[in-house]
Order: structure tokens, then sequence, then C-alpha cells
């Protein structure tokens, strides 16, 4: 998923709240947004944007000399999800079946995110997560049953610390030794990292990896030879979030994007308005398909 021009106002939103939280010092401030408003114009548009994404928030921890601006939100971001997680497990297992509890219970964590414009106040969240009893889920959960039950190997791919609270249900659901989570390998953004899913619990439920970038998104050539086996090897992936839609999308691997649309580049890209919950599923080219455009799914819907 290319970068398009309505992305720049986001990142460059991006770039100021992580140097007002990765420096006090307004003479530095100023010389860090300079600069990243010179890398911005000079990149190429042809590129997801999380690439672009990696570079401006690396130049910005590197000239801040500050290893990890979004420290603190994590850390609330943290608190907030262990604290709602009970109520809302309790709410959506009572409302739907299991695995489409889970699946909702997932893609509603998404909205705690600092990389959209998002709301966060408690009000709001509290709120959106119970729209999502009643929201269309924009996907097959039947599909995803299908193809959990086919697999060898699946691999989980995280997205935000306080989110990946929200996951618990879903992993629970995975078949125990076939699956592997994996997470950030370096501070970006309020991505999740090893310390988060830790701290979240979920080191019970599967194997943890980091896959070595600090991209915000997973952007395969740059994470680790490990990472790499494991992507390499898994017939299936459940992808949490736009950062891991826009890097991934379009690749010849069976994919599942579980994320919650938040603005319109992305909501014309899946076909859906803003705010839908979705489950995208992306399907694998068939060795003997000479047609790469197959390789993804139309969209499918069903209603709560």
């Amino acid at each position: 998923m290319n970068r398009k021009q309505e992305c720049e106002p986001c990142l460059l939103r991006q770039a100021q709240e992580a140097i007002a939280l990765a420096t006090t010092s307004a003479e530095t401030g100023r010389e860090v947004l300079r600069q990243v408003h010179q890398l911005v114009g000079q990149q190429d548009w042809n590129l997801p944007t999380p690439v672009l994404g990696q570079t401006m928030h690396r130049l910005i921890r590197q000239l801040t000399h500050n290893p990890d601006p979004y420290t603190s939100i994590k850390q609330r971001l943290n608190r907030r999800a262990a604290k709602m997680y009970p109520t809302w497990h309790r709410r959506f297992r009572e409302s739907f079946p299991p695995l489409e509890a889970a699946v909702r219970l997932a893609i509603v964590g998404n909205l705690l995110d600092v990389g959209a414009k998002t709301q966060l106040d408690e009000a709001n969240v509290e709120t959106a997560f119970a729209d999502a009893l009643t929201a269309p889920l924009r996907g097959s959960v039947e599909e995803l049953a299908e193809a959990i039950r086919a697999a060898r190997s699946i691999l989980y791919l995280a997205d935000n610390a306080g989110e990946i609270v929200f996951d618990r249900d879903l992993l629970a659901q995975l078949p125990l030794g076939n699956f592997t989570l994996a997470v950030r390998g370096h501070p970006v953004l309020n991505d999740a990292t090893l310390a988060d899913a830790e701290l979240a619990g979920l080191a019970g439920y599967c194997k943890l990896i980091a896959n070595g970038s600090d991209a915000p998104g997973t952007i395969v050539g740059d994470c680790s030879p490990e990472f790499r086996d494991y992507f390499n090897a898994a017939d299936l992936m459940i992808a949490k979030g736009q950062g891991n839609y826009e890097t991934l999308a379009g690749t010849n691997k069976h994919i599942f994007f579980l994320l919650k649309i938040k603005c319109d580049v992305l909501s014309r890209a899946l076909d859906w308005p803003r705010g839908s919950l979705v489950l995208h599923h992306q399907r694998p080219a068939s060795p003997t398909d000479d047609d790469p455009s197959r390789a993804d799914s139309s969209k499918a819907a069903i209603s709560a």
C-alpha cells in the first residue's frame, strides 16, 4: 500500500507529538522538526507510509538522544487495557460465539493507537468498545476458523502496547504449540515490544519473538533472520493494525488482517467506511495462478 498525499499531515502530526515527548528543549524541537520536514519532502511516494515513518522516527530519536519517546504513553495504555479487559472480555463473550467475540475484541483494541489521529480519552474509548458490540464485522469469522484448523504454522503479528491485552482471547483459541507471536524489535511510536507483550501476560499463551525492526509495520527485508524464518514457514498469518496492512497487503502470503479503519486512505483501500471493524482475508496465489490480482479475496461481510 503506497504512501498517499493525505498521509503527509498525519506523519507530520506524529513528528510533532514525538518531538514534544522526546525533548523539552524548544530549540532542539525546532531543529528536529525542520529536518523532519526536509526528510518528508525528499522521500519516494511509491513506498509504504511505514517505511517513511521508520526513517522519520529514527531521525527524531537520534537528534533528541531519546531511545523511546513513547515510554510513558505505552505504560499508560498497558494500565488502561489491563483495567478495561475483564469487563469487555465478559461483555463480548456474552454477546457472541467465542471466536467472533475474540476477533471483535482484538479489532476494537486497535483503537489504542497514537499513530492515527485517534481520540484516546476514557469516555470515547469506552464508547468505541460499546459500539463494537453492535457494529457489523466486515469479514468472515467462518473463513478464519477454517484457516486456523487447516494451518500447520501460524504467525501472529501484534501491533500496539495496550492493544495486545485484547489479543488474549484470540490467542487462547489458536492451537497450542502451533503459533508464534511477533512484536517490534525496537521502540517506535507506541508499538508493542517484548517488554509490553510480557507485561500483558502473552508469554503464557505462546512463544514470543521480536522481529528485529523498528518500523511501524512489517518490512520483511528489514527484519531479523529469525523472524524471516518464522515468516517464510508460516502458512497462515494474523496481522493486527494499519501498519501491518500497509506493509504486507499484496504479498503472496495467507493473511487475515484485523483492524479498525481510522482514515480515508485505508477506507478507500479496503472499500469500507471509516470506523469499520475489518477482518480482511488475503489469500495467496496458487502455484499455477498467473494472475497476482487473485491473491486478495473480495470483501465479505457478516452482520452482528
